[in-house]
């Protein structure tokens, strides 16, 4: 929903101008909005990430065009959208019912006679005994549930989610990059204007490690710049964007993707692939030696 509402709030001109135009009809955009738009099973496949507002900006305009202009898509918007206000409408709490605990504690009445490891409740009158038991369930059940809501994900792993899943999106949805370069002095004048910031662009081609291109993301609730490199038939996404505080590097795998993450010269850098850890090690360090 904040990439949507980003949107909402574009003027036509600041739309033209996010779209690398002037807002006539005689520019052509770099940010590649498909003439074409997106087809009905590329809809199906993302109407989910959609309606929660997950897609970048130029998928969301594409996926807006075209729901307006195809029946089945909009019934199948319309559908989830109610099946997503009904769920969040509908009562699931379920209320035990009132003689739940005389229930209870009439089966442990008849549950007979104490065992020998239990000889220190063996005072108690047996439904002081059976109240008792079911205060220590109780408490153990508390506990365990204490347990696992006390454990909130960190800053640095809701981050890395972030990460994949754009990552993800962006090889299902096959919109790697908004401009397709190899020539790292196109790739960065292109952030120019659509950017609070200027990314470092480097070609590591001589490396193994050749550009691809680049485009627009959204992490962190803002926008950022995503670098597209390529070894072998992996692909690698980079984002930067500004530093709010110093952090050291970092490394994760999750879904069956490696993440690494570090910050330099007031930037921070997340990547993300499917190629093996020493080699995005290796693509991380030649980054960080290039001066990003």
């Amino acid at each position: 929903m904040l990439v949507r509402r980003e949107i909402e709030r574009l003027s036509s001109k600041e739309i033209a101008d996010v779209s690398g135009g002037t807002g006539t009809s005689s520019d052509a955009p770099t940010l590649r909005i498909r003439s074409g738009g997106v087809s009905c099973q590329e809809t199906q496949d993302l109407i989910h990430g959609y309606i929660d507002g997950e897609l970048d900006l130029v998928r969301t305009i594409e996926m807006e065009r075209h729901i307006k202009g195809c029946a089945s898509c909009s019934q199948a918007y319309q559908a989830q959208q109610d099946l997503k206000s009904a769920m969040q409408a509908a009562p699931l709490r379920f209320s035990a019912p009132p003689d739940l605990r005389r229930r209870i504690q009439a089966s442990l009445r008849e549950a007979g006679a104490p065992a020998p490891g239990r000889r220190a409740f063996q005072w108690l009158p047996a439904w002081r005994w059976a109240g008792a038991m079911a205060a220590l369930a109780l408490v153990a059940v508390i506990g365990w549930n204490l347990g696992h809501i006390s454990r909130v994900p960190t800053g640095d792993e809701l981050i890395a989610q972030e990460v994949i899943d754009s990552h993800v999106r962006s090889l299902m949805a096959n919109h790697l990059e908004d401009v397709p370069s190899t020539d790292q002095h196109t790739v960065k004048p292109w952030f120019n204007g659509k950017l609070d910031f200027s990314p470092p662009v480097q070609d590591l081609a001589k490396d193994g490690f050749p550009l691809v291109g680049g485009r627009l993301d959204y992490l962190e609730n803002r926008p950022v710049a995503a670098l597209v490199y390529q070894r072998r038939k992996h692909f690698i996404n980079l984002f930067i964007w500004p530093s709010t505080h110093a952090s050291g590097q970092g490394a994760v795998m999750r879904q069956g993707y490696n993440v690494l993450h570090w910050t330099q010269s007031g930037m921070v850098f997340w990547a993300a692939s499917d190629l093996n850890s020493s080699e995005l090690q290796e693509f991380a360090k030649l980054i960080q030696q290039s001066g990003g």
